[in-house]
């Protein structure tokens, strides 16, 4: 029998450090056994200078629910051309700490705090994002472009 893994202020201490020292300035600290698991449940640590390119699950069993358990999130959704049809400010302990996100809604997210932590669960098993899944109107993640176009997204919340 395995003992269980307390998502408390030490987890989230450590997951936020491991984010701070990746150059992707995010980290996942997964819960599911594996990348087949039939449900992937897993905590995203996200910095403010974290890019995540907008896509979609087109799977129609890739529904996704999000939790900000610490810091605040923009949440930013998006039609199939790119144009922004909706935000929201996500804030561990606010008013909306919360989304659930249809399959094939486009979406991004920003960190609008340093330490950010989202909870996220989705079915599984994992599988990566397909051309046709990811916004192909927003730079890809290190691409030049990408900074400003996530600062430009980031300016919806001030």
């Amino acid at each position: 029998m395995s003992t269980p893994v307390w998502i408390n202020r030490a987890l989230l201490d450590e997951v936020s450090r491991a984010a701070r020292e990746d150059p992707r300035r995010r980290r996942n600290r997964n819960f599911h056994a594996d990348e087949a698991s039939p449900c992937n449940r897993l905590l995203n640590a996200i910095e403010p200078d974290s890019y995540i390119r907008p896509h979609c699950h087109a799977n129609a069993t890739k529904d996704e629910s999000i939790l900000c358990v610490r810091g605040k999130l923009g949440a930013i959704f998006f039609d199939r051309d790119g144009t922004i049809t909706e935000t929201a400010t996500l804030k561990a302990g606010g008013d909306t700490i919360g989304v659930d996100i249809a399959h094939g809604t486009f979406h991004s997210l920003v960190a609008l705090e340093p330490g950010t932590v989202f909870f996220e669960a989705k079915a599984g098993p994992y599988e990566a994002l397909t051309e046709d899944e990811v916004g192909s109107w927003a730079p890809a993640e290190g691409e030049p472009a990408a900074a400003a176009y996530r600062r430009a997204l980031a300016t919806r919340f001030d």
